[in-house]
């Protein structure tokens, strides 16, 4: 009996497996987040084909992203330089502050257009994600070891590979499968939101004034927010760490452009580097006052939902 109970459970294990590897990325969020639709701006890149009939496509580059700059790092004089003008003030700034967000007010801002169209990879895919493997890497994309495309993977992938700092858990998912188990480990639940900021018309400028319609909280609590980084596929760097209120801003452009724009304050910067960025441009200190920033239309606020948090 014990022998044929072995068995079964082999058997059903090894089933599994080969049902893992089989289904399709979209599926298997569908089976492990049943009650949470998977955002547009996932879908829009799954790849079914093979990678390596697309390794003309070097490094897909986002435009901006506001909330990525790390909070554990003094902010560079590049850094600081790229948000001024030549006369030293802020083009616009990227951090700002809770009671900013009110209906009415004007800012002037980048497009929220990310515009990073990286493909997902298989889950199952070979191809090695490491420092130690920077070499084999550059050679399956083909990519000049002195290029700037070169520089940018190494960039990414020594950001994945920093130690988590205090509250902070963070992972880079290399698929959309690893995405969602780290969902999952995070949150402890499968009933979750899992959402984007939205645009409707492509602005017609770099940067723009937009005037705040509405602002709703949408979540409080811990969430986990999912940045879209720089690669020859997608890659996301996915991090939990301390309390956040979470906003959804409506917003309109001078050129017509409407924005549904995500918001994430966090409540509790005691432990960020007083020389970081959010503390330079803001002028303030740490564990002071909550500090908040958007996120472009290619990166994912995931938070437990509120039937879950009931």
């Amino acid at each position: 009996m014990k022998s044929l109970f072995l068995y079964l459970l082999s058997f059903f294990w090894l089933a599994f497996v080969v049902s893992h590897a089989a289904i399709s990325p979209e599926v298997y969020w569908k089976i492990k987040l049943p009650n949470t639709q998977i955002p547009k701006v996932i879908k829009d890149v799954l790849s079914p084909t093979d990678h390596k009939s697309n390794n003309n496509q070097k490094v897909y580059i986002g435009n901006f992203d506001f909330g990525m700059w790390p909070w554990h790092h003094a902010a560079t004089q590049k850094e600081i330089r790229e948000l001024k003008d030549d006369h030293n003030n802020f083009l616009y700034k990227p951090y700002f502050f809770e009671n900013d967000l009110k209906k009415g007010n004007i800012i002037n801002f980048p497009t929220f257009n990310d515009k990073n169209d990286a493909p997902f990879l298989p889950h199952q895919s070979a191809i090695p994600f490491s420092s130690k493997k920077i070499p084999e890497i550059l050679n399956y994309f083909s990519i000049d070891s002195n290029s700037k495309d070169a520089q940018t993977i190494k960039e990414t992938i020594g950001l994945c590979e920093e130690p988590d700092h205090h509250k902070e858990k963070k992972f880079c998912a290399t698929s959309l499968e690893s995405m969602v188990d780290f969902m999952l480990s995070e949150l402890g639940t499968n009933n979750i939101e899992a959402i984007t900021t939205e645009v409707e018309g492509e602005s017609s400028q770099i940067f723009q004034r937009y005037t705040m319609e509405k602002v709703e909280e949408i979540a409080d609590g811990n969430n986990m927010v999912c940045h879209k980084v720089n690669y020859p596929y997608a890659v996301h760097y996915c991090h939990v760490g301390g309390r956040t209120k979470t906003f959804m801003v409506t917003m309109i452009g001078v050129d017509g452009t409407k924005v549904k724009a995500l918001s994430v304050c966090h409540q509790d910067t005691s432990l960020w580097t007083p020389k970081g960025l959010p503390f330079v441009v803001l002028n303030v200190k740490p564990g002071t006052i909550p500090i908040c920033h958007f996120l472009p239309n290619d990166q994912i606020v995931i938070f437990p939902s509120k039937k879950a948090t009931n």
